[in-house]
């Protein structure tokens, strides 16, 4: 048996196990894709502190190698169901393994939803991005195309108009779900444009995003270049199967603050898969240590 079952090995869940790891614990690890989890996707992370430039996946293999130093387990699967046993957490997972844990841990993250376009997935860290607070300032001075309507999408036009050439807003619909105050803002802008009732249905570029085509409701199409593309239409956390454990909110999120506490003793969330307003790098490993904090001293009340 585990004193804490991590599910999920991007930032939050791997600072999690470290935690525990140094506070005498013991500390399994289980993620369905890679280890790392979106920062992989960043081709430069420099708002990170005491690092002035990192790849995201420079960054993941050496919070994993740290993590792996101080004695974490890790499995490579997908956790299928969670089942209470009096104080007992038993984890199963899709190729059939089975583990006891006095705590759980959820850190799945939330994955940003994609446009579907054809080379999408392709040009991830390329071009295509999701973070203008962590990649806008790679296109200081050149042309990029910000993709949503909502406030998400109106924030990353202001930050990105700020340092880039132009912005093109592009929207599927004529009118924005995001404030009003945001939208007059943008509008004053002299190299902002607004892309209204389009949406984008293909990429160009070899390797490198160089430009996209917009078709707008009338079926015409527009080729505009731009070297980046910040696609703002929401995430999507994977909580679905964790729901009898914590509550949810209207979005899906675990409806837990800092303290990463929910609703079952000894079960804790942590990072972007949990309800909160800012969701970057900082704030996902500042998650994984509360959380981790609060798993041992459950641990130790036992």
């Amino acid at each position: 048996m585990y004193d804490v079952l991590i599910v999920g090995g991007g930032p939050a869940g791997l600072t999690a196990a470290l935690y525990a790891l140094r506070a005498g614990k013991t500390a399994m690890i289980i993620e369905k894709s890679a280890f790392g989890g979106q920062i992989t996707w960043s081709p430069k992370v420099e708002n990170f502190p005491t690092i002035e430039s990192i790849s995201g996946t420079e960054l993941a293999d050496r919070l994993m190698e740290q993590v792996m130093n101080q004695g974490a387990e890790m499995e490579l699967d997908e956790v299928t169901e969670i089942e209470l046993d009096g104080s007992v957490k038993r984890v199963k997972t899709e190729f059939g393994g089975e583990f006891e844990a006095k705590t759980v841990i959820i850190a799945t993250g939330a994955k940003p939803r994609m446009l579907g376009v054809e080379r999408e997935e392709e040009l991830v860290g390329a071009g295509v991005c999701f973070c203008a607070v962590c990649d806008g300032a790679f296109y200081k001075g050149r042309p990029v195309a910000v993709n949503g309507g909502g406030n998400s999408a109106l924030q990353d036009a202001m930050l990105l108009s700020d340092t880039c050439s132009r912005v093109y807003l592009i929207h599927r619909r004529d009118s924005f779900r995001g404030e009003a105050k945001l939208v007059e803002a943008l509008k004053a802008k002299n190299n902002v444009e607004f892309v209204l009732d389009s949406h984008i249905t293909a990429l160009h570029g070899d390797g490198e995003l160089t430009g996209i085509t917009v078709t707008d409701k009338d079926g015409n199409e527009r080729d505009i270049a731009v070297d980046g593309l910040f696609v703002a239409v929401g995430h999507a956390p994977d909580n679905g199967i964790f729901a009898h454990l914590f509550d949810l909110d209207e979005g899906g999120y675990a409806a837990s603050d800092e303290s990463c506490l929910t609703k079952t003793p000894g079960v804790f969330v942590a990072g972007d898969c949990r309800r909160k307003s800012v969701r970057q790098l900082t704030t996902a490993v500042a998650d994984g240590s509360a959380a981790a904090l609060a798993a041992c001293s459950y641990i130790d009340s036992l």
